[in-house]
């Protein structure tokens, strides 16, 4: 209470205040037939006694008339609430303050809709009033923690190691490949600044100035459209450090969030699990494995290979050609026809993959479409293979390894959120499993043109040292030096050893990526200025925060959020600029003719 003018806040009063004269500012969250209201302010509630008595006539007619979340200032004294009336529900809840005198500082309109977390409100009319739903308690708490958990990584990157907080400009240059970058058009004729969707060359080059250790809390800007739980502006914990490998940035993080991790939510163990990117993607389908329940997925290609079942044959005649399934466990019992229906029209739409489905019965035999081409040994493999039980259905794929791995990933999850809609316990909403995936590809098939490559992550990222020779012969099989950070089946962070060479930087943009390197003239001239080795990491803070808090969507934890189209639906940004104000920048806007009719009317 330093610096204001109350003496306590409403959350803070207790059994030991009784007695005590206090003022309390807040907001009115309840009043109750003029005898007593509820006073909330960021850290709780107090509940208020309303005077009867003639003498405080004036106050009982101000707090009485006074409308829901009006700003008031009370003064009184802290009593013991009657035997039997306490709320054990409040942290208050076993005093009350008795009015004295009361000031309205600002009376409240009325309001779209209530301040209370109970009240069902739209995620857009939440965002239109956002000042009024930061008034809730799960936004406070939710902004509150992300406050603590930033100043306790500051506290442990600057204070216990070293690291120094360097601010990196927002208007840069366009780099080549990643994501879609923002345009900021300047006063000359042509040219435009780009909003950086990572400090990437920043960091690096503070790395070649020789700051050895380098952290921001960097705001981040992507033009990725309309995405559901992105954010076109986002924030990341931005990490660079000099003569570092990968195994020292990953000791790193994990110190780092075992030290900034809130008390409330556990503990957590170090080090964290690793597995490499094709591990990830044969067992779990996908880069970012939730490994807080089973279902993997199961290589069945031995078990029938020898089978005249033609469409294995086919599957398996492919180059990377593989039969595989998930065992859903008592999906018999939870899951309906329909779901089957909806989990193989997934798998048929997202990924053209059929899917086909095998039931182990009552009686231990299988029901499929299979199992006419199966003798019993086969069968009996089969059930050892997925270790089947009874009442578990099998989905199997068969055809190119990637695909069938993504698709049968894809239906692992859907499962596992059908069968706890059924009521059956899966992934533990209090677990919190961190794993570190590595060994990406170092480059990707563009998917407009496979025969072009594209950085599987951005083109700074130095080969891993055992492939460095294939960069030249067959970069396709190289591998990177990359490393994402996952928790429960969520990207938190991604990093990578950098290229220091100018000499295999400028081959990996020209020669393999077939982009033009005068764009990234001044960080090749870096590189040939003594750059040492170098590599780095960013936590994605939203996306983190958000599991911490088991909040439904990032926008849950960020003050001023954007809709999933990207606008700001309080401010109605981004919004329409006068045509002579676009004059200085050289820019015409060319209006879509619907649009220039829906101006003229």
């Amino acid at each position: 209470n330093s610096f204001v003018v109350r003496t306590n806040t409403c959350g803070e009063l207790r059994s030991a205040h009784v007695g005590q004269k206090v003022t309390l500012y807040g907001w009115i969250q309840y009043q109750r037939q003029g005898l007593f209201l509820v006073l909330r302010d960021f850290q709780g509630l107090t509940q208020i006694i309303i005077p009867q008595d003639e003498a405080h006539s004036h106050v009982k007619k101000l707090l009485s008339n006074a409308p829901v979340e009006s700003v008031v200032r009370v003064s009184g004294i802290v009593s013991p609430r009657p035997p039997g009336q306490e709320n054990p529900k409040m942290p208050t809840g076993d005093i009350e303050v008795k009015a004295e005198t009361a000031e309205i500082l600002n009376f409240c309109k009325k309001l779209p809709f209530e301040i209370k977390d109970f009240i069902k409100k739209s995620e857009a009319l939440r965002m239109q009033y956002r000042y009024l739903d930061l008034r809730s308690f799960q936004l406070q708490h939710n902004l509150r923690l992300r406050s603590w958990v930033v100043m306790r990584m500051r506290e442990y990157l600057c204070n216990l190691h070293g690291f120094v907080d360097v601010e990196t400009p927002t208007l840069f240059k366009r780099t080549p490949g990643g994501a879609k970058e923002f345009l900021v058009p300047s006063r000359e004729a042509g040219k435009f600044y780009s909003l950086p969707q990572s400090p990437q060359q920043f960091k690096q080059l503070l790395m070649v100035g020789g700051l050895d250790r380098y952290f921001q809390v960097a705001r981040c800007y992507r033009d990725e459209g309309s995405r559901p739980d992105r954010q076109p502006e986002f924030t990341q914990i931005d990490i660079e450090m000099s003569f570092v490998d990968q195994a020292g940035i990953q000791r790193l993080i994990e110190g780092l969030l075992q030290y900034s991790w809130p008390e409330e939510r556990g503990s957590i163990t170090t080090p964290f699990p690793s597995m490499t990117y094709e591990e990830a993607l044969a067992e779990y389908g996908t880069d970012k494995p939730d490994t807080r329940f089973g279902m993997k997925i199961v290589d069945i290609s031995d078990v029938l290979r020898l089978s005249d079942i033609q469409f294995v044959q086919n599957a398996l005649s492919y180059p990377r050609g593989s039969i595989r399934a998930i065992c859903i466990p008592q999906g018999v019992r939870y899951l309906k026809n329909k779901d089957l229906e909806s989990l193989k029209e997934s798998a048929k739409s997202q990924f053209n993959q059929e899917i086909m489905e095998i039931i182990c019965r009552p009686d231990g035999s299988l029901k499929s479409l299979l199992t006419k081409f199966l003798g019993e040994k086969q069968q009996l493999e089969l059930i050892q293979a997925l270790n089947m039980q009874v009442d578990d259905v099998v989905l199997l794929a068969a055809g190119e390894h990637k695909q069938v791995c993504s698709a049968l990933g894809s239906l692992r999850l859907l499962s596992a959120s059908l069968l706890e809609a059924a009521g059956l316990a899966l992934r533990d909403p209090t677990a919190f499993h961190f794993l570190w995936v590595v060994d990406f590809p170092l480059f990707l098939p563009k998917a407009e043109n496979p025969t072009e490559l594209e950085s599987a992550h951005h083109p700074f990222t130095a080969p891993h040292p055992s492939d460095a020779s294939l960069l030249c012969s067959d970069p396709t099989k190289v591998r990177s030096q990359h490393y994402d950070l996952v928790l429960n089946g969520n990207e938190v962070g991604g990093g990578s050893i950098r290229i220091h060479s100018a000499e295999q930087q400028r081959f990996v943009l020209e020669k393999v990526l077939k982009e033009d390197s005068e764009v990234l003239s001044h960080l090749l001239e870096a590189l040939e200025s003594g750059a040492p080795p170098h590599g780095g990491i960013a936590l994605g803070l939203d996306r983190l925060i958000s599991l911490i808090v088991d909040a439904p969507s990032i926008r849950d934890v960020i003050a001023f959020p954007k809709s999933f189209r990207g606008r700001d639906l309080m401010a109605n940004a981004p919004d329409y600029v006068p045509a002579e104000e676009l004059e200085p920048y050289h820019i015409q806007v060319s209006w879509p003719l619907e649009e220039k009719e829906a101006k003229k009317n």
